[in-house]
């Protein structure tokens, strides 16, 4: 069982629900450790102070905030706790609005709720809310020295938090080359359409998998048994005909559709089966 980020109470009007906060997600980067190049040693980043020429440890490390060139007001941890928000031990419920009210270039990061022994009834009936009414909950908490805006809506049986950007923390896209006054004929428009509706189906997120990451840990294995790197082969040259593209495009799909697409899988999975039958032997 992973370690609570937070512990605190979920506010809902005159409601308290303690809860416990974990995090949702988990990136799979490949992790790569930073060597010297002579000699492959793992370096070592050092917090360094240059007026005394001396590598600090973390205990002589305090936070400071500039308040003029080289004056800083230094907090203390404990200070960060007296800050006076209702929001550092409390997610307050302020809102409640349609999820397709909020565009997802708002959200940021996801965490579930888990509730406290005594708080199962409280939070049993804030889902059951959420669930009947279609809508999300809006809210404040204070994570990392932040007082987030965030989210909280079913999934499954548990309530998820996400957190989201302020609108001021939304860059503006107006001043982008976005085309505006091109245009479409009703043949280009038509195939496009047509690819779009071989395309369309289902969300099925487990058939979504990182094949860079496979190809990039299947690289790997093989320059650790001393085997040659080939590049692959350059992709093929751009179709600068619109209509011959979508026409393409719209066969390749269909392709997919009638069978071809179990052949493709099953040629994206082999370098995996071959490095697990390597690791295995």
């Amino acid at each position: 069982m992973p370690r609570a980020l937070w512990k605190g109470a979920v506010s809902f009007g005159m409601v308290t629900i303690p809860i416990k906060l974990y995090t949702a997600t988990e990136e799979k980067d490949i992790a790569f450790n930073m060597l010297h190049k002579k000699d492959h040693v793992r370096i070592r980043l050092q917090r360094y102070c240059p007026d005394d020429d001396q590598v600090l440890d973390m205990s002589e490390i305090v936070k400071g905030y500039e308040i003029a060139p080289d004056q800083y007001v230094v907090m203390e941890p404990d200070d960060f706790d007296k800050v006076p928000v209702n929001t550092t031990h409390t997610i307050e419920i302020t809102d409640f609005v349609p999820d397709e009210q909020i565009d997802p270039i708002y959200y940021q990061k996801t965490y579930f709720i888990e509730p406290d022994k005594v708080g199962m009834k409280p939070f049993a009936l804030l889902r059951e809310v959420l669930k009947d009414s279609k809508l999300v909950a809006l809210a404040k908490v204070t994570l990392r020295q932040k007082e987030q805006l965030c989210t909280l809506r079913v999934y499954g049986d548990v309530i998820a938090l996400e957190t989201m950007f302020y609108a001021d923390e939304i860059r503006s896209a107006e001043d982008l080359d976005a085309p505006d006054d091109v245009i479409i004929n009703e043949r280009e428009l038509k195939m496009a359409k047509s690819l779009v509706e071989m395309l369309t189906g289902d969300f099925e997120p487990e058939k979504y998998k990182d094949n860079y990451r496979d190809a990039l840990l299947e690289m790997i294995e093989q320059k650790s048994e001393g085997q040659e790197i080939k590049r692959p082969a350059p992709a093929p040259g751009k179709v600068t005909d619109l209509m011959e593209a979508l026409r393409a495009s719209v066969e390749a799909a269909r392709s997919r559709r009638d069978g071809g697409g179990a052949a493709e899988e099953e040629a994206e999975e082999a370098p995996v089966r071959r490095s697990r039958r390597r690791k295995a032997g």
